[in-house]
């Protein structure tokens, strides 16, 4: 009899650690600038996703801030994603990178850029936290690398599909989807409108196609 009581104790022991397992949400953060800060508006891309998985079973956030670079990101990488104790985190960042070195001359040199980005892939990995890379898309939205930027940002994607492949990673390669989606929906070849509002931050279409995308690699 006292084994059996004992034996129905530690079921039900079993029972609770196993249920307390199974209702802990998966925490998952996308990290990154100003397009990641607005993909957390109604129609964001980060929004989209949350509404698309079950919320019992996904926590989802995003630590976007406007005007960041691949070094702020590596600043605040502690306070913004590591104190949560993310399961996955989504580094999407590179457009200021590339962008700024234009527009204000304080973007990152490409060897910067990539040592940096290890190093975030480093301190996710090392407290435990998977990782998805994203390419940087756009800054214009002109068809066949006639936008000012095109040569720079096709560099700084081919590094991080490198950092993916060399890490084991998972990529999302916005830079190619993107560029196959102007080819086959911007007949007229604007600048914006397409999927941005302004050559960069992204419009409804955008965050659907950005969210769609990266929807399998988040689950």
């Amino acid at each position: 009899m006292k084994t059996l009581f004992k034996t129905s104790i530690l079921v039900c022991i079993c029972l609770i650690a196993l249920t307390s397992m199974t209702f802990k949400p998966k925490r998952i953060i996308f990290f990154g600038d100003s397009i990641t800060q607005q993909g957390v508006s109604a129609n964001g891309y980060v929004t989209l996703i949350k509404k698309s998985l079950d919320s019992t079973k996904y926590n989802v956030t995003g630590a976007g801030i406007g005007g960041n670079k691949v070094y702020d990101l590596y600043l605040r990488l502690e306070d913004d994603v590591l104190n949560k104790k993310p399961d996955l985190v989504v580094i999407y960042v590179g457009i200021n990178d590339v962008w700024h070195k234009q527009s204000s001359h304080t973007g990152t040199d490409y060897d910067k850029y990539l040592k940096f980005y290890q190093a975030l892939i480093n301190k996710i990995q090392g407290v435990g936290s998977k990782v998805v890379l994203v390419t940087p898309s756009v800054v214009g939205e002109k068809k066949d690398g006639t936008n000012e930027l095109d040569a720079d940002l096709n560099k700084y994607a081919a590094g991080i599909r490198e950092l993916a492949a060399k890490n084991n990673l998972p990529v999302c390669d916005l830079r190619k989807i993107f560029a196959e989606y102007e080819a086959k929906n911007n007949p007229e070849d604007k600048e914006k409108g397409i999927l941005t509002v302004d050559r960069v931050h992204l419009n409804d279409v955008g965050n659907k196609l950005v969210a769609d995308q990266l929807l399998p690699l988040v689950k």
